[in-house]
């Protein structure tokens, strides 16, 4: 093959490439929706509703596509907090501090009340609320 043909070759690989890779661009999306049911909003929107934990504590959430009304029962009573879905977690401030609930089982919870629960939420150690 003379240069020119390896010219040729090279430009139209290429522009098959970029094409391919335009058209994946536009189904992305979809795919992206696809995981977002396992990694984003749509995984945490399986969390909507109420979550008990120990002596009347909950946590509450309600919205849903990655935006949620957080509601934390705890000893002193409900507060309500703004939270975002982020990498399967949601993300929300509670006294100038960013907390991150996350999907985990009364054990990893780290109370003693749910250590046996399997389908829970918590923010930390010692603050966690399951549905089973």
């Amino acid at each position: 093959m003379n240069n020119r043909t390896l010219c040729a070759l090279a430009i139209s690989l290429t522009s098959l490439l970029t094409s391919c890779n335009d058209k994946t661009a536009p189904s992305s999306p979809a795919k992206t929706s696809t995981a977002i049911s396992t990694t984003g909003p749509i995984t945490t929107d399986e969390w909507l509703g109420k979550w008990n934990g120990p002596e009347g504590t909950f946590i509450e959430l309600s919205g849903g596509n990655g935006a949620y009304a957080v509601i934390i029962a705890d000893l002193d009573g409900p507060k309500q907090y703004t939270g975002v879905s982020k990498n399967n977690q949601i993300v929300f401030e509670r006294d100038g501090v960013s907390e991150i609930i996350k999907a985990s089982n009364g054990a990893d919870t780290g109370m003693k009340w749910l250590a046996d629960k399997s389908n829970c939420l918590k923010v930390r150690d010692g603050e966690g609320w399951c549905r089973d």
